[in-house]
């Protein structure tokens, strides 16, 4: 009897036979995240060749510029521009929470295509609000997949939150903040507290609120700093280099180093995650009620009663911290704060960061990792700081 023949196809273009054992190799395509942070003072004067130097050499540019941005400051960015000899084009954007949307970021895309932005050569430059740099940088990221851009941000939350990240922006998505974007850093990221002198005490108090969250997460000195010099931040607009600039360099060198070794939150587990675990979904909920950081303190002061609740704040501690919020004119409470919205947050928190480990303060400039929050024990820690914000209020407390 003949036993049957087992034939193959010959190999093709390099492919092995069929039947053949398969065979693969990995393939490393990430780039590391490289950027560059720095503090530029007196950006805008012609004679300082940092902004026409950021992100390569001299050339051509599209600056992005918000449009309350350009009411302050458009004839000094034309002047330094026309100073310093460039050939640039400018986009004025309006851009708020509302309008963190891929039109807004595709009007930044068309706008390149038509001034013929180079893939690699020229930088876009937005100078604006962290709305605007994340509307800017997702579309450079978009763009012929990776057209470089630097950010001038121009607010104090711009600074803290989403100047120093590598994400490269961010746009929001139904009912949800921040949930189309790459890890493209930006080439490179001027910091110039002078842009601060124009905001109202209200956006002052709002990245504020950033500052506070470095503080009682990693930095207990920069909590002592707010606690004594709160109100003089509040009035000064950090214009004042004694506290305003040790306040500043402490809260952007302690984002900095908690996201250094993890650019693209490989590991779900980040202490300035902090603030941040119910409070997205609230401020999207709230809008425009509540500014980014009002969000984010009210989280802080939710998680504050429940850490002391958990025996990781003793009494005195708490206090002090709602205390300081009060200082800094900021809210620690909103009606959101229930077990409804507080039990979609956590869950929506728990997928973005693959459980529920979040981080708590323990104790003044220090924090842990928790991962069996309760929907129970959040309606327990809301009721609780819902009293005292009503006592406050009864007392003549701001903004409680």
């Amino acid at each position: 009897m003949s036993v049957p023949q087992r034939h193959h196809r010959p190999a093709v273009h390099g492919l092995p036979a069929t039947g053949a054992p398969c065979t693969g190799r990995a393939v490393a395509t990430v780039p590391p995240a490289r950027h560059r942070v720095r503090f530029t003072p007196d950006l805008l004067d012609p004679a300082d060749p940092a902004l026409a130097r950021a992100g390569g050499p001299p050339g051509p540019r599209l600056v992005v510029v918000e449009a309350r941005v350009y009411e302050l400051y458009g004839r000094r960015i034309h002047a330094y521009l026309a100073g310093r000899g460039i050939d640039y084009e400018v986009l004025v954007l309006l851009a708020h929470e509302q309008l963190k949307t891929m039109d807004s970021v595709f009007r930044v895309a068309d706008r390149m295509e038509y001034v013929g932005v180079s893939r690699r050569g020229d930088p876009v430059i937005a100078i604006g609000g962290g709305v605007l740099t994340d509307i800017v940088g997702l579309a450079c990221s978009l763009y012929r997949r990776a057209t470089p851009f630097v950010r001038v941000p121009t607010t104090l939350t711009g600074l803290l939150d989403a100047g120093v990240g590598a994400m490269a922006g961010a746009a929001d998505h139904g009912r949800r903040g921040n949930r189309i974007g790459p890890y493209r850093p930006a080439a490179e990221t001027l910091l110039d507290p002078a842009f601060l002198a124009t905001l109202d005490r209200r956006h002052i108090g709002n990245g504020l609120a950033e500052i506070l969250k470095v503080a009682l997460i990693k930095d207990r000195r920069l909590f002592e700093l707010l606690e004594r010099h709160g109100p003089v931040l509040l009035d000064g607009r950090f214009q004042d280099r004694c506290p305003g600039a040790e306040v500043l360099t402490r809260a952007v060198h302690g984002m900095l180093r908690e996201l250094r070794p993890d650019p693209r939150e490989h590991r779900p587990e980040r202490l300035t995650d902090y603030g941040h675990s119910f409070s997205p979904t609230v401020e999207m909920r709230a809008l425009p009620e509540l500014l980014h950081g009002e969000a984010v303190c009210v989280d802080m002061a939710l998680t504050t009663v429940l850490a002391r609740r958990r025996g990781l704040l003793d009494a005195g501690q708490g206090e002090r911290i709602l205390r300081l919020m009060r200082r800094l004119e900021l809210p620690v409470w909103h009606p959101l704060i229930e077990p409804l919205t507080l039990g979609e947050a956590l869950a929506d928190t728990a997928r973005h960061r693959e459980g529920r480990r979040l981080p708590l303060p323990s104790g003044l400039g220090r924090g842990v990792f928790v991962s069996d929050l309760t929907i129970s024990e959040l309606a327990d820690s809301a009721s609780e700081l819902r009293n005292w914000a009503a006592e406050e209020r009864a007392a003549g407390g701001v903004r409680a």
